[in-house]
Formats: structure tokens, sequence, C-alpha cells
């Protein structure tokens, strides 16, 4: 009778021809996000947004039509450029296997604010290797901050997986006090929408990939856990150190939790616990959680209430100025490339 170890040595090269083929990133469908669809609006409504990739996963998206770097330097913005980003961040830590069109429905909600927005993904690779994968996403979030000073004010705003690749941002700052607290000085609040420790990487990622298919999802749970358990010292005991510097944070601006009561990835226990840590060291913390919402699609679901819990938020930070535009329907941007 073969064992669980037998089965997954079997799947093994299945699940690593299916890491090394790139046309299925591109091809997947993103988690359980059937995000809500706003209203068509009429041409004069249309804002022209502009995205500039500064690294691999790294996009600036801003209404500023002449964004430009310094040569030889992408993650440094030009001088016009900095003079004319004089205006609060974003930083949106996006969820695995996010796509643009998803994630700037939430990037529109801090344009209409007059905010610039930084977005950061992962791929799935990068999630399994974090030392050649997430902790270089990390080191590149924390190079940009530092090199572009002009942004007096900061959101981070992350979904899912996206706290535990700030967790890695947030050991690389502790080991740096001297060079990373203007950073954290600048950050005024932070929104996590459906956290996953790493607790919730093994079912998550599958749900990510394959959210229609239950054989793939599972069979890639086993080599997640089996992966886990193999690859120790080059990969889950960053998950641990980062989960760690996210439960024992530094940064102790305010922070907004939305979640549900029946996540099944990110749990509202392991969100509550967090939340508990953080108000013990003396952070402002404010929890959402609904009765019923699959994970990261609240906006979906309480599409209403997701937009007054973050307008809220943001009021008390003072970081919205045209408080009338938060809660209409977003209208539809045309996005060019630069």
């Amino acid at each position: 009778m073969m064992t669980m170890t037998d089965k997954i040595r079997m799947m093994l090269p299945v699940v690593s021809k299916w890491f090394n083929t790139r046309p299925v990133y591109q091809k997947a469908v993103t988690p359980l996000m059937i995000m809500h669809s706003f209203s068509p609006v009429s041409h004069s409504q249309n804002r022209t947004l502009t995205t500039k990739t500064l690294a691999r996963g790294i996009e600036l998206v801003t209404t500023n039509k002449h964004v430009a770097t310094v040569p030889n330097n992408p993650l440094q913005l030009a001088v016009n450029t900095q003079l004319a980003e004089e205006r609060p961040l974003c930083i949106l830590l996006c969820w695995l296997m996010s796509q643009q069109k998803h994630v700037l429905k939430y990037a529109r909600f801090y344009l209409d604010q007059g905010f610039t927005c930084l977005t950061v993904s992962l791929t799935p690779w990068q999630l399994l290797w974090p030392v050649t994968g997430s902790q270089l996403v990390a080191k590149d979030i924390l190079t940009f901050l530092s090199l572009n000073r002009n942004y007096q004010s900061t959101i981070v705003h992350g979904f899912s997986v996206g706290g535990y690749l700030w967790g890695e941002a947030l050991n690389m700052m502790s080991q740096n006090a001297q060079k990373y607290n203007p950073i954290l000085n600048q950050i005024r609040g932070q929104i996590w929408d459906s956290v996953v420790d790493m607790q919730g990487i093994p079912v998550g990622m599958p749900f990510a990939i394959f959210p229609n298919n239950a054989l793939l999802r599972n069979s890639l749970e086993k080599y997640i856990r089996y992966h886990m358990a193999k690859f120790h010292e080059s990969a889950t005991k960053h998950y641990n150190l980062a989960s760690s510097s996210y439960h024992n944070s530094i940064l102790t601006a305010p922070a907004l939790f939305l979640c549900s009561l029946d996540d099944s990835v990110g749990s509202i226990q392991g969100i509550r616990t967090v939340a508990d840590k953080w108000e013990a060291k003396g952070i402002e913390v404010f929890l959402k959680a609904w009765e019923s919402s699959p994970h990261v699609s609240h906006l979906h679901h309480h599409p209403e209430e997701y937009k007054l819990e973050m307008k809220a938020f943001l009021e008390r930070l003072q970081l919205v100025p045209y408080p009338e535009k938060f809660l209409h329907h977003v209208p539809h941007s045309q996005v060019s490339r630069v």
C-alpha cells in the first residue's frame, strides 16, 4: 500500500512541471475575485491613468501623464516626476494571481483622493522561494520608498498574502532602524483585507491558482505542505520570521482589518490574534467582520459597507479631501503605459 509520502513523490514531477510553465500564470483566473462591476459612464467622466513598471511585480499608477525614472535606476523617479508626485502614496500589496483590472478598482478609491498608487504582486514561484523571490520584492518596495522621499503620507493597503510580504519588509526595516525609521514615520495608516498568515499558504495558494478545479487544488495543497516540511531552511523559516515580524509589527500606524467569519483562507481567529497583539502594543485597531463573504471578495459582496469603512478610516487620518467622490461609482479609466 502506498504511503502519503510515496503519493507526493509521484505527484512532484507534475507539480514541478506546472511551476516551470510560465503560460499557466498568464491564463490563471483571479482567486474568488469577481469584482463589483461599476456602471458605465459617459466619455467625459473617463480619466487617463498612467502605469509605469518599476521592477518585476511593481508598478506605479498615477494620474500624472509624465512619469520618468532615473537612467539605470528604475526605482528612482526623475526629479521632475518627484516634484509632480508630491502627493500621498498608497502601497497596494495584492493578492496572489491578481489582475490589473481588479486591482485598479481599489486604486481608483485612492486616485480620486489625490493619491498615487504603488501596486505590488507576487508570483507563486516568488512565494515558494522567498530568498530569491518575495524578499527581493520586499527590498524593492523599501528601495523605492527610500529613493523617493517626496511622498510624505503613505497608506499600506494589503490583501491576503500581501500581509506576508509586508512581514518580510518589516523584518528588513527592523534590522536597520536608522535607515528605515523615516519610512515608518511617513506611514499614516494600514488596511488589511483578508490577510493571511503562513498557516493559510497551503490552502490559499491552491485556491488562487486553481479556483475551479478541486483535484488540482488538493494536489497542489499536498505539494505545498511537503514543500514547507522539506525546505525549512530555504522557505519555511523565512515564513516564520515574516509572520513574527507582522505579529510584532514595528509599525504603529492605525490599522483597519476587513474580514469575514466564514473565510477559510484568512481566518477570523488569526486576524483577531494579530489585532489583539497590536492593540496591546498601543496601536489603534479597527476590525470589520462580515458574517459571510469569500476570501478577498468583500468589496464585491458588500460594496457600500466596504467603501464606508474605508472612507471612515481614511477620514480619521485626514486623507479624504474629496469625500463626495468616495461613495459614488468609480468611473472606468483608460490606462496608458510608459
